[in-house]
C-alpha cells in the first residue's frame, strides 16, 4: 500500500497551488493519484509500491517541471493550522468546477484537478477543512479564461480557441460514449502516428476519467456540460497533424506501471512524466472500472505503457 500522508499531503499542496499558478495543481494531483493507486490494487508488489513513493517523493522535494523556478513553494505539502472539518464544504469544489465547464481548460486539467480532489474529500471527509477546501476553489476558479490548451501545427504552436474544427457531430455525447471512445484511442495507438499537443493522450485520458468519478462522487449534473467540453477536446486532438518525421516514434515502456519490471529497469524520470506517470495509471484504471467490456478493457491496457 501507499502510504495514508500522501493523500493529505496532496490534498494540502492543491489548495495553496492558487498561490503559484493553475498548473501548479499537478503537484498535489500527482501525490493524491498515487496514494488512490495503492487503494485501487492493493496487492501489487511491494516493489510497485517503493517506485511509486520515490515518485510522490520526488515531486515532494521540487524535480517535477512544475516544481521548478523562483515560484517554487517548499512549504506547498505542510500541513495547515487545525481545524474543524465539515463534511458539506465539498460541494464548494463542484461549483467551482461548474463555472469552467463551457468549453475545455488546460487540456482538461480544470475537471481533473477537481475531480481527484472531490474524490479524496468525499473518501476521507475528516480532511475536508475550510483551508483545504477553500484553496482548492481559488485553484479551480483560476481556469474560468484559461483557453483549452496548444496544439502544434507543423512549425506552429497554436492556442485551442483560435483553431477552427470543421462542421462534424460530437463524437459522443453520453458518458458511455465517452469512456468508449477514449479506450478505442487507446487502443489504437499508432507508433508512427505522433500527434503533439492538448496534453496528448495522457489527458485526454486523464480528463475522461475524471468525469467518471464526478459522477460516482455523487455530482451528475456536471456529467453533460462536461463530457462536451471532453468532447471538444478529443476533437481538437484528432485533428493535429501527424508530426512522426519532425517528432520519431513514441517513447515506450516494455512493462506496465504496475510490475516489478518496470520499476526495477530503467525508469524514465523527466520532469513532466513524474507528475503523469502515476495520474494516468490511476486514470486508465478509473476509466476502466466506468465500462462493461473487459476485452476491450484488456486491449487498451496493452497500450497503456505508450503513455508512461
Amino acid at each position: 500500500m501507499i502510504e495514508f500522508e500522501y493523500l493529505s499531503k496532496g490534498l494540502n499542496a492543491l489548495a495553496r497551488a492558487h498561490r503559484i499558478s493553475p498548473m501548479a495543481g499537478h503537484l498535489g494531483a500527482s501525490v493524491i493519484a498515487g496514494y488512490f493507486v495503492g487503494e485501487q490494487r492493493p496487492d501489487l508488489d511491494e516493489k510497485v509500491f517503493a517506485g511509486i513513493e520515490g515518485d510522490l517523493n520526488r515531486v515532494i522535494r521540487g524535480e517535477s517541471v512544475f516544481g521548478k523556478g523562483k515560484d517554487r513553494d517548499p512549504a506547498l505539502f505542510d500541513s495547515f493550522p487545525k481545524e474543524k472539518s465539515d463534511e458539506s464544504l465539498i460541494d464548494g469544489i463542484a461549483e467551482a468546477l461548474a463555472r469552467t465547464l463551457n468549453k475545455p481548460r488546460a487540456s482538461g486539467h480544470n475537471v481533473i484537478f477537481a475531480s481527484i480532489a472531490i474524490r479524496a474529500l468525499k473518501d476521507h471527509p475528516e480532511l475536508a477543512t475550510p483551508s483545504v477546501v477553500d484553496g482548492i476553489r481559488k485553484l479551480i476558479l483560476r481556469f474560468k479564461n484559461i483557453h483549452p490548451g496548444w496544439g502544434f501545427y507543423e512549425k506552429r504552436r497554436v492556442s485551442g480557441d483560435k483553431v477552427k474544427l470543421p462542421d462534424e457531430d460530437p463524437p459522443y455525447q453520453n458518458m458511455e460514449g465517452m469512456v468508449d471512445s477514449v479506450l478505442d484511442q487507446i487502443i489504437g495507438i499508432d507508433p508512427k502516428f505522433r500527434r503533439q499537443g492538448y496534453g496528448g493522450l495522457v489527458h485526454i485520458c486523464n480528463h475522461a476519467a475524471a468525469i467518471t468519478d464526478l459522477a460516482q462522487c455523487g455530482y451528475p449534473q456536471l456529467a453533460s456540460p462536461a463530457i462536451q467540453a471532453h468532447a471538444h477536446h478529443l476533437r481538437l486532438w484528432l485533428h493535429l497533424p501527424n508530426l512522426f518525421a519532425e517528432l520519431g516514434p513514441h517513447k515506450t515502456s516494455r512493462h506496465s506501471a504496475h510490475s516489478s519490471e518496470y520499476w526495477s529497469g530503467k525508469v524514465r524520470y523527466d520532469s513532466a512524466l513524474l507528475t503523469h506517470r502515476v495520474k494516468t495509471t490511476f486514470g486508465f484504471d478509473e476509466l476502466a472500472s466506468a465500462i462493461d467490456d473487459d476485452t476491450k478493457v484488456k486491449k487498451a491496457y496493452a497500450k497503456l505503457r505508450f503513455l508512461i
